[in-house]
């Protein structure tokens, strides 16, 4: 057991611990993207009140370029072997990046609560309990899940990515028993704002893996190509997203208000009674498990992250990891009990809101890594508020601002629609402009003021050695 708990968290991954191939980056995200939120988030495009063909044209042309751009992050796992938020010092400064991480940190929470409601209403189904159980039970799998780190992470892609497609094939074929499939895809009738909606709902799917796709990429061998983790963590993570959400699509738009009543009952129905019903809740339950563990995970190595920028602290013990995963899991399962009766509405909305917050910082990412630096950190740097990248980067953070609040007069929520949105027929846009505008000037500035870029041909990645420090 001692070998298959991750032992590193924040720290560099040093060639000895390196290992996988590129392939493993298409069953994690296939395994990911196969399961009953994504379901639920095409089918939004429907229940909005979109068409089918128009809908599962746009929710395509969304998971491409949202996935393009969280691919392109996880290609930086191999050549720097760091977690993807830690990269952001470069960017922002050691201390500065906590700015990002607070709503990054608050974000993941939502999706661990959004997906623990889901999975919790299958748990206790199986398990024959109630929902609160149910989301209990559930949250304390993901939470040891986590604890154990990277190789069950993995192991657990694997198995969701053929568990999770043979059971959508089979639902999918049943669904189809029960569709005039040649009338739902005869009444097309493009409508722009509900186009851009799709687009939307799915690309902004993908950008929300950002902030964590490297964290999985990180151990694959330094040599690893990364023109071939960017395209198998593409293709799994489109792939199985935009397969759950056509699914999604033929279900809202066939099922009436069935499926909105009750999501998880109305799927497992397709699949049977009994237990094929049971199978059912407990493939729904592997699903969320798969990403919740991401989730999970991803919170917690954002949290250290933005601690340890103050602590200076390099690495972390088990106990310290075991605390950090713990608050993540309790604060999930608190907003989770708190909202499952209406996650529906205010979940999505809240989630939606909190992503104008880091598409910004996925800009500012991409363009200092690949178009500013070249891929060239001096990674012990990262970890000194002294060094090459100072605390505070403030031309980094002013961008990052200005990309927040240019966003605004596009974003559509319940809670706050901008001054934009209806001219454009109530398409929210804000997505698109919150990685061109801050994209755009990051570039403009940085390339001035190069100090920051190291003269070296290849990530630096001597590291002094440190002691464990617990929380």
């Amino acid at each position: 057991m001692a070998a298959v708990v991750e032992k590193h968290s924040i720290d560099v991954v040093p060639d000895s611990a390196r290992h996988g191939r590129a392939f493993s980056q298409f069953t994690l995200w296939l395994g990911a993207n196969l399961q009953i939120t994504a379901v639920v988030t095409g089918a939004l495009a429907v229940v909005f009140g979109g068409d089918v063909v128009w809908s599962l044209i746009g929710l395509v042309l969304g998971n491409l370029l949202g996935g393009a751009v969280m691919a392109l992050h996880s290609a930086q796992g191999p050549k720097l072997g760091l977690p993807q938020m830690i990269q952001s010092r470069a960017q922002f400064g050691v201390k500065g990046a906590v700015v990002p991480l607070l709503l990054v940190i608050l974000m993941y929470v939502g999706f661990f609560a959004s997906g623990s409601v889901l999975a919790g209403q299958a748990t206790a189904r199986l398990t024959h309990t109630g929902d609160t159980t149910g989301i209990i039970i559930f949250a304390l799998v993901t939470g040891v899940m986590a604890t154990v780190g990277y190789r069950v992470i993995h192991a657990l892609g694997r198995v969701a990515s053929v568990v999770c497609a043979l059971a959508f094939l089979f639902l999918g074929a049943r669904l189809l028993e029960r569709t005039d499939l040649g009338e739902l895809l005869g009444n097309a009738h493009f409508s722009m704002p509900m186009f851009l909606l799709a687009v939307s709902l799915s690309a902004s799917w993908q950008l929300a893996f950002g902030p964590y796709v490297a964290d999985y990429s990180r151990y694959l061998p330094r040599s690893t190509s990364a023109k071939a983790t960017f395209w198998w963590t593409l293709s799994g993570s489109a792939l199985g997203s935009q397969w759950s959400m056509t699914f999604g699509v033929f279900v809202a738009a066939s099922s009436g208000g069935a499926f909105l009543d009750d999501q998880v009952g109305y799927v497992v129905s397709l699949g049977g009674a009994g237990l094929v019903a049971s199978f059912f809740y407990f493939v729904i339950a592997l699903g969320k498990l798969t990403v919740n563990v991401l989730n999970t995970y991803g919170g917690f190595m954002s949290m250290v992250t933005g601690i340890s920028g103050f602590r200076g602290q390099r690495v972390l013990s088990q106990r310290g990891r075991a605390l950090y995963i713990a608050v993540i899991m309790v604060a999930g399962t608190a907003v989770a009990l708190a909202g499952k009766d209406s996650f529906l509405s205010s979940f999505k909305d809240f989630l939606l809101f909190l992503l104008t917050f880091f598409t910004p910082w996925s800009a500012i990412n991409l363009v200092d890594y690949y178009l500013i630096s070249k891929e060239r950190y001096d990674i012990p740097a990262l970890f000194d508020a002294n060094g090459r990248y100072g605390a505070w980067r403030w031309d980094a953070l002013v961008v990052y601002g200005v990309g927040l609040v240019a966003q605004l007069p596009f974003l559509a929520t319940h809670f706050y629609t901008g001054p934009l949105v209806e001219p454009l027929g109530g398409a929210d846009i804000s997505w698109i402009v919150g990685l061109v505008v801050p994209a755009a000037l990051y570039w403009l500035l940085a390339r001035r003021d190069t100090s920051h870029i190291p003269d070296f041909p290849e990530p630096r990645t001597e590291t002094a050695p440190d002691t464990a420090v617990t929380p």
